[in-house]
């Protein structure tokens, strides 16, 4: 059986830089494996179109405690919830225990809000990803790595809080912790990221002209 990758979508709308992580985890893991629980019935009448397209994400309103075989996989104690709290790390071995695997909120936040605390309720088994704060399809990228390619977590080849330097004179830091291309060195990051970064960044600068 295929591992299941979750995100309890905790924001009332979907951002532009929220549609490219969602898209780039579609594409890591596959759509149908790939469920976005706890929409507002707004939100998910109107999904963005890359999202909307057959195949991509396993879209619904419904929490993630209620979908279907859920509850009872999480009683056998084989749901994961990715946590910043939890008490151990995951490790390549977590591959025979677990076979969902659980995000909470907008992991990207900065500075982070503990968003994953409202899903603890459920009783979910808890696995942190080390202590250096992840964008969603990051995280669910080294869960892959870990899990499904048997890497430790202090194995995956990371890059902390890179710079995206535009020319010269104009760069970005980014305060987050991203798994690296060991060809080109550079962070991996959703088709697109780069040039919606930019374009912030000018906007940021053009505030102070």
């Amino acid at each position: 059986m295929a591992k299941q990758y979750v995100i309890e979508h905790m924001e009332d709308g979907i951002f532009p830089w929220v549609v490219l992580e969602y898209a780039a985890v579609s594409h890591d893991v596959g759509g149908e494996n790939f469920h976005l629980t706890s929409l507002s019935p707004s939100l998910m009448e109107s999904l963005p179109k890359e999202l909307a397209a057959p195949g991509v994400v396993q879209a619904t309103t419904t929490e993630i405690i209620n979908l279907p075989g859920v509850r009872e996989l999480a009683e056998q104690g084989r749901v994961c919830l990715l946590d910043p709290a939890a008490e151990k790390d995951l490790c390549p071995e977590d591959a025979v225990n677990f076979d969902w695997f659980v995000f909470g909120g907008i992991l990207g936040d900065h500075p982070p809000r503990d968003r994953t605390g409202e899903l603890r309720k459920y009783g979910f088994q808890g696995r942190r990803l080390g202590s250096v704060q992840m964008t969603t399809d990051t995280a669910i990228r080294v869960v892959k790595i870990v899990i499904q390619d048997q890497v430790p977590l202090d194995k995956v080849p990371y890059t902390d809080f890179p710079e995206l330097r535009w020319n010269a004179h104009e760069s970005t830091e980014m305060p987050f912790r991203y798994v690296k291309d060991e060809t080109t060195g550079e962070p991996i990051m959703p088709k697109g990221m780069r040039e919606l970064i930019r374009e912030d960044a000018n906007r940021g600068f053009d505030d102070f002209l």
